[in-house]
């Protein structure tokens, strides 16, 4: 990383710097200038552990003095004294001595072509506002923005550095099996258990969990389109025969359970959304309302939320099950992307909306963009997380397939891209990618998180079920 001797030489160049957080275009070139002027009069006495570099270009003008910093003498500091090192030679914009951060935009370091690095902040403010160029101010070579990207080797260190600090110690609650009293999102997580299989399940695209006894149900493209399993994974029942009556299923694509025990099913083959007993009953059937059902569930008060892929909608259903009739049925958004999964926060009551932006024709192809849309209990938007702002902070580009929340409020995500789960913490906070399963999984397209600590995935690359834990939960199960 390239030291600029010349701000530590000259005091005074403290008070420029604000200059260049002016819109004023004068005043930046000004303050180029004043740099450039520095550099060429600095000392040629490097400091400890800096060595000088002469370099010149081709066109035969004054070689400019450059102070880049000498490999780190470790064996003669201590770790404290190396990571202050660290912080101070690598992870410091020398212009606004400001320290590099991935979780905040502005602060981002971005690598010019010359080979010097500045934060984002600084470099906008110190390019020119229509032109969109910019002279380093180390070396006078001049660039467009468009030609700057992201220092990853910097980003990945001062994220190394920060995954590498202890976190908090989280406490243990032994009693009731409920693991520990954080959510998932504190570290990996280890597969527990797995069933189903081809035959039992086939080709699978949605699960719910009946929150009285753990039981899972499935929906998949077999003659009986629900499946029921127990936690330990044996078949206690299927029903729904294929077809179009209201007793039937046809095309089915999410499932939810209701505090009630009820079955709800979004079929798509008929545009419609059905409701079941437990035990498969028919109760009633919402038609005309919606083009492509796909994603259902359930809040805190049992009121059935729906996205439709093709109108791009989300909407709330009431229903009476006790009478077997719909009360109410409203849109809550009319503005979304070929919306799909939702998921319900039991802690804070928000909902969260997969969009695909590339829409339907871009199912299944692994290539869509993806935003996860955020509403308060209320129903009103709070945030949007896409995938182009996630790449902001990890180089990991996501394919979303399907979202939840864990116990504590934090929205966990399928990768069907990669075959992995993602934390992207609580969405008060900015994102931050945490993998939580990064192996085992070829097609996550389902997710649960149980009020237990444990992360149920719907695998439909094996047709089969998942259950996830972490380390001190599997130990306290084996306990």
């Amino acid at each position: 990383m390239f030291m600029l001797a010349a701000f530590f030489n000259n005091m005074f160049l403290l008070w420029d710097i604000e200059v260049c957080f002016s819109a004023n275009w004068g005043q930046q070139r000004a303050l180029k200038t004043r740099i450039r002027d520095s550099q060429c009069h600095m000392t040629l006495r490097p400091a400890r552990g800096d060595h000088l570099l002469e370099d010149g270009d081709s066109a035969g003008r004054t070689s400019v003095m450059s102070l880049v910093p000498a490999p780190l003498n470790t064996g003669r500091l201590g770790p404290e004294a190396l990571l202050r090192e660290i912080h101070t030679n690598l992870l410091e914009c020398k212009v606004c001595f400001e320290k590099f951060s991935g979780q905040q935009r502005e602060r981002r370091p971005r690598n010019m072509p010359c080979g010097h690095v500045l934060c984002l902040e600084c470099l906008t403010l110190l390019s020119h506002p229509h032109l969109h160029k910019l002279e380093c101010p180390f070396c006078r070579q001049l660039c467009s923005v468009s030609d700057t990207s992201d220092c990853l080797p910097l980003f990945d260190l001062s994220e190394l550095l920060v995954r590498g600090s202890p976190r908090p110690a989280v406490p243990h609650r032994v009693s009731a099996g409920t693991g520990r009293a954080g959510g998932l999102e504190y570290g990996a997580l280890q597969l527990h258990s797995a069933f189903g299989g081809w035959g039992n399940l086939v080709n699978p695209t949605g699960l719910a969990v009946f929150g009285s006894s753990g039981a899972v149900a499935v929906v998949h493209d077999s003659d009986r389109r629900v499946a029921v399993f127990s936690p330990q994974g044996r078949r206690l029942h299927k029903f729904g025969q294929r077809g179009h009556a209201p007793a039937e299923i046809c095309h089915p694509l999410d499932v939810a359970v209701a505090p009630s025990g009820h079955v709800i099913i979004a079929d798509a083959g008929d545009s419609s959304v059905k409701v079941f007993t437990s035990r498969g009953r028919s109760v009633v059937t919402i038609r005309d309302s919606f083009k492509l059902p796909w994603g259902v569930e359930v809040d805190g008060c049992g009121h059935i939320l729906v996205t439709d892929a093709q109108a791009g909608t989300l909407s709330e259903v009431v229903v009476d099950y006790a009478r077997s009739l719909t009360v109410l049925n409203r849109l809550v958004s009319t503005d979304l992307q070929c919306p799909r999964s939702v998921a319900y926060c039991r802690v804070t009551g928000n909902v969260a909306v997969v969009e695909h932006i590339g829409g339907l024709a871009e199912r299944g192809t692994g290539s869509d963009c993806a935003q996860v849309t955020i509403f308060n209990s209320e129903l009103t938007l709070l945030m949007k997380i896409d995938s182009f702002g996630l790449t902001l902070v990890s180089p990991v580009r996501l394919c979303i397939s399907a979202v939840a929340f864990d116990r504590e409020g934090h929205v966990i995500v399928a990768d069907v891209g990669q075959g992995m789960i993602w934390s992207l913490g609580k969405p008060q906070n900015h994102p931050v990618l945490t993998p939580l399963v990064s192996h085992g999984l070829v097609r996550p397209v389902g997710l649960v998180a149980t009020a237990q600590n444990m992360l149920i995935v719907l695998d439909s690359g094996d047709h089969s079920v998942k259950l996830y834990m972490a380390n001190s939960d599997l130990s306290i199960t084996k306990q």
